[in-house]
This record gives C-alpha cells, structure tokens and sequence, in this order.
C-alpha cells in the first residue's frame, strides 16, 4: 500500500510547478540540466545513511519516513536529535530564500516523523549551499495548513488532465523539462486558437 504513496520530492516539485509534477510524477518523465546534475553532485556525502553523534547531538542520515494519514513517504536528509527534540534538516543547492516548495517538503517531512514517533516538531532547517548557511523554518499552523492542502491537491492532480503552463519566465527557464513542456509554445498555441 505504502508503494502508493506520494514521494516528498515530488510535493517539491508540485509548489514549484503543477506542470512539472505532472510531467515527472504522473507521466514518469525525467531531464537532467545544470541545476539537477549540481544537485545531485553536492548530494553525492548527504546520501550516506547512518548514525553520528556531533556533540550533544546524535544525527540521523538519510532518515526513511512516511505519514498514512497523508499517503506520503520519503527521505529526510538528517534528523537532529538533541534533547529529545527533533529536527529535520534538508540540503538544497540553492540560495536562501522564501521557497514554499522547499518548506512544503521540509514540513510534509515533519508531518511524517511526527506521526512516526508522537513528538511535536516545532521546526526543521533548510542548509543552503550556496549561502553555506542554515535557514530555519518554524512549522506554524499556516505552513501546516498549506502543506496538507497541497499534498491533497497533489492527489487529486493525478486523475486529472495536465496542467496549463505556469506564468514565471524564470521557474520555466530554469526548468529541467523546459523542452519537454513547450511553455511558451503552448501559450503561443492557446492564444493564436482564442483568436481564431
């Protein structure tokens, strides 16, 4: 049943573009650019799963969970666990910024380890490389709210027909199926048939 489940990474890829989503999680289309390869590349010590203790803090890598309430599952980077609080912590390649997607996923995480284990998460952080610095994100009722409204979006997406290209130039440029998804041809199209 868990085999059904909704893929955090891809709650990523639904806040950044519903078109994407569709794309990779529904249609299982893939691309590779600059942005996923570097990705991929400053991943390549992250993705050692294992226990170790920096401190007073005992690190989880590479953390499995899942939520069966919200039929989502995946990988958390790390959980930090000091004092019987836990913190979940992902890396992103990126600058720091306000990137509801990375939050959504950070959160959905959350969600799971708080199922998991019975524990109220009050916040997880999000490691920019190319900052080099952590970004906290405070798990509030908003964030929690939003985050459970798209994963049920996300649901409900997949028995649906694909999304209309978004309107943000700069998520389309930096897309990795940019000439898989045609945005801006599919508009021109779309617009010279309204005009007709």
């Amino acid at each position: 049943m868990i085999d059904n489940y909704l893929p955090l990474a891809y709650l990523n890829a639904f806040e950044y573009c519903t078109r994407r989503f569709y794309w990779e999680y529904v249609l299982g289309e893939m691309a590779n650019n600059e942005h996923i390869i570097i990705g991929r590349h400053l991943h390549r010590n992250i993705n050692q799963e294992g226990i170790i203790k920096e401190e007073d803090t005992i690190i989880h890598r590479q953390q499995w969970v899942w939520s069966d309430r919200l039929q989502i599952k995946g990988i958390i980077d790390a959980v930090e666990e000091k004092e019987s609080s836990l913190v979940p912590v992902e890396y992103k390649k990126g600058r720091m910024s306000q990137h509801l997607n990375d939050h959504f996923q950070l959160c959905a995480a959350a969600l799971c380890l708080e199922e998991k284990t019975g524990k109220i998460i009050t916040y997880g952080e999000i490691f920019y490389h190319a900052n080099r610095r952590r970004q906290r994100v405070d798990f509030s009722d908003r964030l929690r709210c939003s985050t459970e409204q798209a994963i049920h979006h996300t649901h409900e997406l997949v028995n649906q027909k694909m999304p209309s290209p978004i309107n943000n130039s700069k998520k389309c440029r930096d897309c990795s199926l940019k000439t898989m998804c045609l945005p801006k041809e599919v508009k021109q199209l779309r617009n010279s048939l309204i005009s007709d």
